[in-house]
């Protein structure tokens, strides 16, 4: 059925609609900090140590890195659609178990639940993004994922923050807040199958000539005979093909060099972006916040954050694609480093002598903002987009598994020991973020080539004849508008007639 959107504007819909997925994370990553912090639910889990505390946050994340290989072994044997539904079930029944519990080994059993469903989800909404995308929005696409992180989080923010101040004291300031995180699944388990297939996977299936029709819909208001889609869909049979005579196995991934480079390339991505520090401030907002002087507004400062978040989330999204992923990875995180180390000296002056004055503590808020706002833009994004494009239709749901294993390890790291540092070093755990995002843009500098314009059945061969060291290699930069013309040219772009015999007059059904 043609679509009665223009084709990108539809594929764009179709990328957040399975991005829903995401702000579950995002709820949770921002609902939690006032979770742990409400007295009745410290009391119903009989005020854990912070060792305890540390485990019912990073539970989640336990649960969401177990998560993540089911979930590329049910996108490839049931499809994409399929394994979403199955991740938002799962995630229902996490969110229950978390919103009736009664006791602490409950509320683990809820966060491990919840976690499988969003370790799955974080596998499958990328996926099926980069699969359905375009090449010149492929990246705004797969950033999404990371605008509706941050949408969860902003919406748990503010309910939290007002069942806060709503309903001091009562089960009402946590339970709701936990209970409304169920929402977005709904729809995901719902109605997911309204969604196009992921035309890769038809193809995979041998179920050609669906594929063919799924990429029409998607890209072409469901002209079968336009140019760009016979393009693309020789391009992507023809890589299947290839692919198809291969070992179908976990051999494909650790026998390969490339393969294997690519996956570790996603594994270092996944790990660094944690290590910028965010999860850090984002779990445990009100200890941040309180340290540097702001015990009553610490919760509202961080509502505020995940504003700032959102707009740096968006300014992704609209520019991505124009400016590549090098360029945001290597100076986002320059500049997140550069923001750290003035946070770090302002933290320093709460711990050491006369316990700091109003005015650092607020130079410390303002470098966690601009902080924020960096990350949002160049670095948190990325994560998702990144390695799943860089991966072959044939390993490309088991290495983004993966790699979003990568993601959930460090994270569950992070939740379980920021209790202990903070406890134990205060301001010197910040010293940590400040050199890992330092020596992250220095990595990505000299090893991670620019994606951008270029299409997913290219790039297996654009890894395996780029050289390691990327300022040394001579690469041509691509746009997605030549990618397209070459595709187009290469199936009849000139003078092409439909299925009556008539001209087709290409590219208007791709506006």
């Amino acid at each position: 059925m043609p679509s009665v959107f223009p084709p990108k504007l539809y594929t764009f819909l179709c990328a957040c609609f399975a991005a829903m997925g995401a702000s579950l994370f995002g709820y949770d990553l921002g609902v939690i900090s006032y979770v742990i912090v409400a007295p009745n639910f410290l009391e119903t889990v009989k005020n854990p140590n912070p060792n305890y505390t540390g485990f019912i946050v990073s539970g989640m994340l336990l649960g969401a890195f177990v998560g993540s290989i089911p979930a590329s072994y049910v996108a490839d044997i049931f499809s994409r659609r399929t394994a979403i539904t199955v991740a938002g079930m799962i995630f229902i029944l996490g969110g229950i178990l978390q919103t009736a519990c009664q006791n602490k080994e409950t509320m683990l059993a809820g966060r491990f639940f919840a976690g499988m469903g969003i370790g799955q989800l974080g596998v499958l909404a990328p996926l099926y993004q980069s699969e359905i995308a375009h090449p010149s929005n492929r990246g705004r696409l797969g950033a999404t994922f990371q605008f509706f992180i941050g949408i969860g989080a902003f919406v748990a923010g503010w309910i939290a923050y007002g069942c806060s101040q709503g309903s001091p004291g009562t089960a009402l300031e946590w339970r709701l807040p936990l209970g409304l995180q169920m929402m977005p699944a709904v729809p995901l388990v719902l109605l997911t199958f309204l969604l196009p297939e992921s035309p890769r996977w038809l193809m995979i299936k041998g179920r050609h000539d669906e594929a063919l029709q799924t990429l029409a819909r998607l890209h072409a208001r469901g002209n079968i005979h336009d140019a760009f889609v016979q393009g693309e869909y020789a391009d992507m049979r023809s890589k299947v093909d290839e692919e198809a005579s291969m070992n179908q196995s976990w051999r494909l991934i650790f026998h390969d060099s490339v393969n294997l480079r690519k996956v570790f390339y996603g594994i270092v991505l996944q790990f660094s972006v944690q290590m910028t520090g965010v999860s850090a401030i984002q779990y445990y907002a009100a200890t941040v916040y309180t340290s540097v002087g702001f015990a009553k507004n610490a919760l509202l400062i961080n509502s505020i954050n995940n504003v700032i978040g959102l707009i740096g989330e968006a300014l992704c999204i609209a520019f991505l694609d124009r400016i590549g992923r090098r360029p945001p990875l290597i100076f986002g995180n320059i500049l997140a480093g550069c923001c750290f180390a003035v946070a770090t000296a302002m933290a320093k002056q709460f711990t050491d002598g006369a316990g700091g004055t109003r005015s650092q503590g607020i130079a410390f808020v303002a470098m966690i903002y601009l902080y924020n706002l960096v990350f949002s833009a160049c670095i948190g994004p990325l994560s998702w987009v990144y390695p799943v494009e860089i991966m072959n239709t044939a390993i490309r749901a088991k290495a983004v598994g993966i790699t979003a294993m990568a993601s959930w390890i460090a994270n569950f790291m992070i939740g379980q020991v920021s209790p202990k540092a903070f406890d134990s070093i205060g301001w010197k755990y910040y010293l940590v973020f400040t050199v890992c995002s330092f020596s992250n843009a220095l990595t990505f500098y000299l090893f991670y080539p620019e994606t951008k314009g270029r299409t997913l059945e290219e790039m297996d061969t654009y890894f395996r004849t780029t050289s390691l060291l990327v300022p040394l290699a001579k690469t041509e930069h691509v746009s997605a508008k030549t990618r397209e013309v070459e595709l187009s040219r290469s199936h009849g772009d000139e003078d092409h007639m439909d299925a009556e015999g008539k001209v087709d007059v290409k590219h208007t059904d791709r506006v």
